[in-house]
């Protein structure tokens, strides 16, 4: 397997460069390459917290069969992590929410995201701007390899939980939990793109 996904890699990186992530799972290893041109303050944002270790033991807290999987936002007892401040939002960059694509997920406000992100299980483009009336989710990488540990996943026995959202201040239900935590135990760059890591002067 190690020989395949390596050779997988190399084929890649003579293609182009684009930074590529390897998601590190309890159910197997997930890896996304990443579109710095069409989302690059998106791409950034996320390749901050991946450095800092921040999606390391987080999981995913959301999964529904055949539309999408959720994390990067709570740890494994369902406490909710600080994240940065939200970015603005790059939604209109022309990329579709279609199966196999990873976008960033929102709160109520359109200019919202911070960590969280999903994994598109089905062509869900009505989660795009065009169709959102300027509300949309930016889509800022795919997958490249792993299709099979996020079939897994999707087929995973789920539940309603309630934790305390800092958000509303309050107990709030979280739907479509998974019943046995699906943990991202560790995030880490296998190849990064100058154009979205370097800092301007």
């Amino acid at each position: 397997m190690i020989i395949t996904i390596t050779s997988t890699l190399w084929s890649i990186t003579t293609i182009d460069n684009r930074a590529i992530v390897q998601l590190e799972t309890s159910m197997g290893t997930i890896i996304i390459r990443l579109f710095p041109d069409e989302a690059p303050n998106t791409c950034k944002n996320f390749l901050s917290y991946v450095n800092e270790g921040y999606y390391n033991n987080t999981i995913f807290h959301r999964v529904i069969d055949g539309f999408i999987i959720q994390g990067g936002g709570f740890n494994k007892d369902l406490k909710a992590k600080k994240t940065k401040e939200p970015i603005r939002n790059e939604s209109r960059q022309g990329l579709s929410n279609i199966k196999g694509t990873v976008s960033m997920a929102l709160t109520i406000d359109n200019n919202s995201a911070a960590s969280q992100f999903f994994f598109n299980l089905a062509n869900n483009k009505d989660l795009d701007y065009t169709t959102q009336k300027g509300k949309g989710y930016t889509v800022f990488a795919e997958v490249i390899d792993g299709e099979r540990v996020l079939e897994k996943i999707q087929k995973v026995r789920t539940r309603r939980v309630m934790y305390y959202s800092e958000l509303y201040k309050r107990n709030v239900p979280l739907h479509d939990v998974p019943e046995e935590a699906i943990i991202l135990t560790k995030a880490t760059v296998l190849r990064n793109n100058k154009k979205v890591t370097e800092k301007k002067e």
